[in-house]
């Protein structure tokens, strides 16, 4: 296989990230750990809310990751795929509306 920027191993390692500030990596996975608990949604929900996070942010340990969460957690691929549209829609809104802002300046500009 071909070397790429993002090596699929290193997901293996996020873990790691508390070698260089114990304090704060511990903290975050604390943080991670309850946020990941069941509670007003269901660890299902929230795998499958990770998962279109992971495709609007594009990080593609995340994208491995919560693919394997969500189908372990019970999830099909059409539930999969219909929250990675959610995200692609509310990524591409957000792109959109912001054109509002871009209108009201060539408004200012021209006027």
């Amino acid at each position: 296989m071909e070397k790429t920027y993002y090596d699929p191993a290193d997901l293996k390692k996020f873990g790691d990230i508390t070698q260089l500030q114990p304090e704060m990596g511990n903290k975050f996975f604390d943080y991670y750990g309850e946020v990941f608990k069941e509670g007003a949604l269901t660890a299902r929900e929230k795998a499958l809310i990770a998962l279109a996070v992971s495709h609007a942010v594009q990080c593609p340990y995340c994208i491995d990751a919560y693919t394997s969460d969500c189908l372990q957690k019970g999830a099909d691929e059409n539930q999969m795929m219909e929250a990675v549209h959610v995200a692609a829609a509310i990524k591409g809104g957000a792109a959109l509306v912001h054109g509002v802002q871009m209108m009201n300046k060539i408004k200012e500009l021209t006027m």
